[in-house]
Parts: structure tokens; sequence; C-alpha cells
């Protein structure tokens, strides 16, 4: 079994659980969203799509006449989204798959000669998303509870025209259509990855608050660099060319912290000595007279 690197953060340790208020209407939106894969074949791919939905915090999983399942591989492949596997309902037919549903959503690459909307990506996920904002639906006979489903077909063929059929509408990831082949884990990946954006759960890492540099912090460092770049020879002060006024451009684009400010101005300094013993320093001209 692979190592759960769900559980970690890419550093070594452990994701804190997010517990925001936001974050919990996310969770409710999403709540309201199952995930049906029809006859997958590869256990594998079970496995996978279950870490991807699990990583948008999305859980229900329903397949329908698994090929094989359960299956080690699909535990492995799920690298620590072991409960959603635990917990994914298996049944027989597409129908039961979608009993309590109000909206399903069919994942198809092909187009069909069927009557059904034809929906983008992302604009099916907002759609989704603002049908989850009705009171959630009850489970139904001890089976997966939400209104909404997005419905995945098999590997090699994708979903039959019956299949289509039980669902509302048709929906299309945009693709280069010189090779729309995607695999299924990945494609459960990008509809959940969607589904949890328009949910709003977007929330970047939280860092701490830096201290930018005051007004006159940036003049003081200004006046070094020009000591240090008249001692250096850099600065001609009889052609400056407004050098010192791009500097100045550059230092107000960049919005220095007051710690950096204190870097290059140690920089300066370093340099300022190493100038003094090399002497290069340009006096500006007199005025003839």
């Amino acid at each position: 079994m692979t190592e759960p690197h769900s559980k970690a953060d890419g550093q070594g340790g452990p994701v804190p659980e997010q517990d925001s208020a936001k974050e919990a209407g996310v969770r409710v939106r999403l709540g309201q969203v199952r995930f049906v894969l029809v006859t997958t074949t590869h256990p594998g791919n079970i496995g996978a799509s279950a870490r991807a939905m699990k990583a948008m915090g999305i859980r229900q999983l329903v397949l329908v006449t698994p090929r094989h399942f359960p299956d080690p591989e699909a535990v492995a492949l799920a690298s620590g989204a072991d409960d959603v596997l635990d917990s994914a309902h298996v049944v027989s037919t597409l129908a039961e798959a979608l009993l309590g549903t109000t909206m399903a959503y069919a994942l198809s690459a092909r187009r069909r000669e069927l009557s059904h909307r034809a929906l983008g990506l992302r604009e099916a996920a907002a759609e989704a998303i603002g049908l989850c904002e009705a009171a959630p639906v009850e489970a139904i006979s001890g089976g997966p509870s939400g209104p909404i489903a997005f419905v995945f077909g098999t590997e090699m063929s994708g979903l039959s025209n019956d299949e289509l059929i039980a669902c509302q509408a048709l929906v299309h990831i945009p693709v280069d259509p010189r090779f729309s082949s995607l695999n299924l884990s990945q494609a459960v990946q990008l509809v959940a990855y969607e589904l949890r954006l328009e949910a709003g759960g977007v929330q970047l890492p939280s860092t701490e608050p830096q201290v930018l540099a005051r007004h006159e912090e940036v003049e003081r460092l200004c006046e070094h660099l020009e000591e240090t770049l008249l001692a250096s020879g850099f600065l001609d002060p009889n052609a400056p060319r407004r050098l010192m006024e791009r500097f100045r451009r550059l230092f107000v684009r960049a919005r220095l912290e007051h710690e950096e400010v204190n870097i290059l101005r140690g920089v300066l300094t370093s340099m300022r000595k190493w100038a003094e013993g090399n002497p290069k320093v340009r006096a500006p001209a007199r005025p003839h007279g």
C-alpha cells in the first residue's frame, strides 16, 4: 500500500483541518453531490477517483456494477481516502444510483444525437452548486444522500445512450479536440475541482503579515544607494541619466518590507567598505567661472 500522501502538506507535517465558517458552508454544499462511476473496469481508477474526490471535499461515491471491488489496488491508489471507499455504495443499476436525485449530469466526450442540454464543465458546476443551496435530501433506504449526481462511464467506451438518457444534462470537459482522452480519475479530479471552486472553496495558505517599509526608510535606502554608487564609480554625478529616479520607481513597485530595507542597506554598507578600499569616486564637475 502506498503512503497516504494526502494526509501531509508536502513538507512532512499534517495538514490542519479547516473549521472556518466559510469551509463549513463549502462542506454543506459539496455534501449534496454524489459521484457515480458506471461499470469501472480497473480498481485502481476507483481508488484514484476516491482520492481526487476527498482532496476536493466530496465524499459520496456510488459504484454501478464495478468489475473488481473491493480490491487491494483500489485501496493502494486511494492513498488515504480509504473512508471514501469504505462508505461507497455498490449498486446493480444506474437507476439505483440515481435514487433521490433531482439532477444528474452525465460526462461525455462525444457528441450525441440527444435532446439533452449540453453544458461546459464550469457552467455545469455553477448550476449544480446553485441547486445544492436547497435543503439537504435525506438518505433513501440507507443509500446515498444528495440531490446532485455526476455520472462517469466505463473507461473504454464511456456511457451508453441509455445511460445518458437517464440523466438530465450532458457535460463536456474542454480538452484539446486532437486528443480528448482523459483517464477516469483525471475527469473526476477536474469535475471535483470545479465544484469546489464554485462552492467557495478557494483558500490560500495563511501567511504572517509583513511590515512594509515606511516612506522615510525607503528614502534613506535611496540615499545610501546613491552614496554607494558614487563611491563605486558606477554613478556619474555629471551624467546621472535619471538613475536614482528609476531605482525609486523600482522600490515603489516592489513594496519593500521593513526587513528587506535593512538587508539591502546591510549589503550597501558592505559594498561601501569595499569601495573605500578601491576608490573610484567621481566628483561632480565644478562650473567654470
